[in-house]
């Protein structure tokens, strides 16, 4: 999908027409369906959306991280000029932490609980740049945790000694290790108290603006959305159906579901009951005819469930999927 926000240089990452599909017993599931979008150096965009919209495929699929019975099966993700799913094996390795770096969901599991820490991270150094000294790779290393706020003791601990959010700044540290383009955060908040929340959210802020690195913050707290994104992108049974910039999404959505979203989210300002959304998420594997979201679409038209929408940039550059933006351009 295009942003909304226009560019003066190449974006640092370009996505087209990703697409992702999972071949179970039960049938051919679609997890991601030709997704596109750009990102520029220093941007931080949330990836919002129900769980199973696709936004840990997607995540997954640009790192080429997809396993059976998952393929990519098709698109391009451009960091920095090269099409990272051109690269071979070794090529893709090498891409992984020096051109785009993932977090992933669940610090608590992610690190090696019988390794220390700073064992981990000089392994993911060395793998990338052998003829560097283990005195200056040592040096790198601290100087990330440093970076995340933590402790220099934190390099010879195990990950039972750290608590959650120390663990999480960990994973940050080990992410930024090689100055990476892009970072992708999954979740980089769930398990965590709001406080440990804030701290973690702020660090990835602090880290991203120290390497002017893009990054992609996926999750569910629109909260923190608000707070910390320069724009949103809302995903919908694995395509994206609107791209804008964040307070415009908050204050004027376009998209149906978007506004249902944001409709649900609870406000001081109007105590009771939740607005939830009708129904439920579709099936990857039934997917409905034309908009996926025309079940539970209260503004839906007899074209929503027979013609699929396609994007339609509005005025002032937001992206939107949807037909009752079809007479705009």
């Amino acid at each position: 999908m295009t942003q909304p926000v226009a560019a003066q240089a190449a974006p640092v990452l370009d996505v087209r027409n990703l697409a992702v599909t999972y071949y179970t017993d039960s049938g051919r599931a679609r997890a991601l369906d030709d997704v596109s979008f750009t990102l520029n150096a220093g941007e931080k965009l949330g990836m919002v959306g129900e769980s199973g919209s696709g936004k840990s495929t997607l995540a997954l699929a640009m790192m080429r991280m997809i396993k059976p019975p998952g393929r990519i099966e098709g698109g391009a993700v451009i960091v920095g000029g090269e099409d990272l799913m051109a690269l071979d094996a070794e090529g893709m390795r090498q891409a992984r932490l020096s051109r785009i770096a993932y977090i992933p969901q669940g610090a608590m599991n992610s690190l090696n609980p019988v390794m220390r820490i700073g064992a981990q991270m000089i392994d993911a150094v060395k793998s990338h740049l052998p003829g560097e000294s283990r005195a200056a790779i040592e040096a790198r290393c601290r100087r990330a945790l440093q970076s995340v706020d933590l402790d220099a003791g934190v390099f010879r601990m195990y990950a039972h000694e750290l608590s959650g959010g120390m663990k999480q700044r960990v994973c940050i540290a080990i992410g930024i290790l090689l100055d990476p383009h892009v970072i992708i955060a999954d979740e980089p908040t769930s398990a965590l108290d709001v406080v440990t929340q804030r701290q973690v959210m702020e660090t990835i802020d602090n880290v991203q603006k120290a390497i002017n690195a893009a990054v992609i913050l996926i999750g569910h707290d629109m909260g923190l959305m608000a707070q910390f994104v320069d724009k949103v992108a809302v995903m919908y049974a694995g395509r994206l159906v609107e791209v804008s910039a964040v307070r415009e999404m908050f204050t004027d959505p376009r998209h149906p579901y978007s506004q249902a979203l944001i409709d649900s989210l609870p406000s001081l300002d109007n105590k009771g009951v939740f607005r939830g959304i009708p129904g439920l998420a579709p099936s990857l594997l039934r997917l409905p005819g034309g908009c996926a979201f025309h079940p539970r679409c209260g503004r839906a038209m007899e074209i929503c469930s027979t013609l699929r929408p396609e994007e339609r940039i509005l005025p002032g550059g937001r992206g939107v999927t949807c037909h009752l933006y079809d007479g705009e351009v």
